[in-house]
């Protein structure tokens, strides 16, 4: 039996055995490809063995480029993935044919400029798809190539989200109106994980921006592009490096850690921060009459004076209840007489602000028709079907000798009440009206609180919420651990077609402080007097917010579960966050995520030192509530490991070796 081992032990072991060396001395060949009786794979991915050009060739004049390759190869999505630097206003073609990739540049080729043609990880072989990995092609219009690189990340300015796709590109034009006026000088295209690189660079000093081009010119040329700009310029410049590339033997164990030396290019972390402009170009675009008792006006950008109408089929004054978003750009109008509402169409004339071509605000005129979607003989129908069956119904309980009813029942008011019978104490207790009301009573509301068993009436508040039509909130001292009553009497509300409301009674049992923790979060690193700070769950979705007094921000009665934390330096004390204005120099305002994860739990207090600039912005948001995640890296398919693994287990049982369990 030892010696049957002995004879084995060695190709065994050549078929086993995973290391390295091993692997490429027994398996390695050029453009393998795989038997249908079970041979080796084409594991290899593909080599360059040539190109016209030559690859880094300086004093071209050609701008057709041909490549060739060891064996058949394929390439993925060309438009997208490969990016030519300088940037060609007239699209190269790039194609594959066979061996080889044929580059034909359109345009005219610059004097004494390098071009880099930077396939990423486009090219694969043809039969197994192994991936070729990052590979750039470069020559030089002039005596000598640029070699410099410089790196970074471009972000949402809002969320901090990684931007995959947008294109970043360099001037040495320092000017600001470089951006609207020139095209890109040299660019590149940002991957998953928002990260990009440049190539190719001359010496000299440069400024970056990001532009997600929607007419293809490389310019900043509509406001409905995202951009992102700083004012901060760079030289880029290198220095020899050591980096630790792991060598993997499988999936789970490491083989070897190797440095090598590389050339590092500065600057490696230009971060863009990209917004889109706020849009103030003022239009109609449209109007509906979704419901008979209500049309809508929909505008691009809202204004501070209202439309004028005119009817021209009903009388429009005082016909109207009027609602409106805070910026205007959406009106609401309700009609409070019902003769109007059972009107199909409304038509009339309407004047309002408009932008024109040159983007200066006119006066505009136009006449529309105001459709209701359900014509009014269609309602009455189905108000006949409806009273029918509600006759029938009676009938049968009639001849049952049950309770019924000989006066169809008018539809009360029915306000939608969100009460939850469980409370936080910091909660919310609100009312949304369906329609406006005539009337609303609030001595009428109440909340009673129950003492030692015994009910006792509490002082409460009625509201209308701010920018939030019909939307009503209740205010009270809400004390943790108590049992309350809130009840609203009937006729409470009555809204302008005369419905009614009944009467209300929803028993709210508020949580005790032990169910909930605390987060105290000491900040530092900004300097801003107005600072909102968002507790946000698992879905990165803020569920708390609080101005930070004093440079801390308290969060009371937080539930047991993890957190996220979100800042942002609130510059115009408006409460939202806003966007920037390239014209006016004016960044979007700052937004940062602490880097970690909280846990907070029950009748625990926890206190977290924040200082917001320690960590690069590219790096603050949690990985976990990031939703645009890096690509995933192309990887050799490395098949022939498992067909050795296949063969090697083939051959031992073949020689009736017992392997066991």
């Amino acid at each position: 039996m030892k010696n049957i081992i002995r004879r084995l032990y060695k190709p065994v072991s050549q078929i086993l055995g995973l290391s390295f060396v091993i692997y490429t001395l027994f398996f390695s060949s050029c453009a393998r490809m795989g038997h249908p009786d079970g041979g080796w794979y084409d594991d290899d991915p593909p080599v360059v063995i040539g190109s016209t050009p030559e690859d880094r060739s300086t004093n071209v004049k050609a701008k057709k480029i041909t490549i060739l390759f060891n064996e058949y190869i394929k390439l993925e999505d060309a438009s997208n993935k490969v990016i030519v630097s300088p940037p060609q206003l007239e699209m190269p073609e790039i194609k594959s044919a066979g061996k080889k990739i044929v580059v034909e540049l359109k345009d005219t080729l610059k004097e004494n400029t390098t071009y880099t043609i930077d396939f990423g990880d486009a090219i694969t072989d043809n039969n197994e798809g192994n991936p070729m990995g990052s590979y750039t092609y470069t020559f030089s219009t002039g005596e000598q190539i640029d070699t410099f690189e410089v790196s970074g990340y471009v972000l949402d300015a809002s969320n901090l989200e990684p931007i995959k796709g947008i294109q970043v590109g360099l001037y040495n034009d320092l000017a600001d109106s470089a951006f609207k006026t020139k095209p890109l000088l040299r660019i590149s295209r940002t991957d998953g994980g928002g990260h990009f690189v440049i190539k190719g660079i001359a010496p000299g000093t440069y400024r970056a921006f990001a532009l997600q081009d929607a007419d293809g010119d490389y310019k900043f040329s509509q406001k409905s592009e995202m951009i992102a700009f700083n004012n901060k310029t760079f030289e880029p410049s290198s220095k020899p490096d050591i980096r630790v590339d792991t060598v993997w033997r499988d999936t789970l164990h490491i083989d070897a850690l190797l440095q090598v030396p590389y050339t590092h290019f500065l600057p490696d972390d230009i971060t863009l921060l990209a917004f889109t402009h706020v849009l103030t170009d003022r239009y109609l675009i449209k109007t509906e009459r979704a419901e008979p008792n209500k049309f809508s006006m929909y505008f691009s950008y809202g204004h501070p004076e209202l439309p004028v109408i005119k009817g021209l089929n009903f009388n429009a004054d005082s016909a109207f209840v009027i609602e409106t978003k805070a910026k205007q750009d959406t009106i609401h109008y309700w009609l409070r007489d019902t003769a109007l509402v059972n009107q199909d169409t409304l038509r009339m004339e309407i004047s309002y602000m408009m932008t024109d071509s040159t983007g200066i605000l006119v006066n505009q005129t136009d006449t529309i028709e105001a459709l209701a979607k359900t014509p009014y003989e269609k309602r009455m129908k189905n108000l006949a079907k409806e009273i029918e069956k509600w006759e029938k119904d009676q009938e049968k309980k009639k001849k049952k000798g049950e309770p019924y009813d000989s006066i169809y029942p008018v539809t009360p008011l029915a306000p939608k009440y969100s009460v939850p019978t469980s409370l936080d104490p910091d909660g919310e207790v609100t009312i949304m009206m369906p329609t406006p009301l005539a009337k609303c009573d609030t001595s009428a509301v109440h909340l009673y609180s129950m003492i030692d068993s015994v009910w006792y009436e509490s002082t409460c508040k009625m509201l209308p919420v701010e920018d939030v039509p019909r939307k009503y909130e209740i205010l009270a001292d809400w004390k943790p651990g108590i049992e309350y009553s809130f009840e609203i009497d009937s006729a409470a509300f009555v809204d302008i077609y005369g419905l009614v409301s009944d009467d209300y009674k929803q028993g709210i049992k508020v949580k005790s402080e032990e169910e909930y923790g605390t987060l105290e979060l000491k900040l530092s690193g900004v300097n801003d007097s107005i600072i909102i700070v968002e507790l946000l769950n698992s879905s990165g979705n803020p569920v708390k917010k609080v101005y930070a007094v004093n440079n801390v921000a308290s969060f009371k009665y937080v539930k047991p579960d993890k957190y996220y934390v979100r800042m942002l330096i609130d510059s115009n004390n408006n409460g939202i966050w806003d966007t920037g204005d390239y014209d006016e120099n004016l960044q979007p305002e700052s937004v940062y995520y602490y880097p970690r994860e909280i846990e907070c739990k029950e009748k625990w207090d926890i206190t977290q030192t924040w200082n917001v600039t320690s960590t690069p912005i590219y790096k603050q948001k949690p990985e976990k509530i990031t939703k645009q995640k890096p690509d995933e890296a192309k990887k050799l398919k490395n098949r022939n490991i498992e067909r050795a693994k296949q063969l090697g287990i083939e051959y031992i049982k073949s020689q009736g070796i017992n392997l066991g369990k």
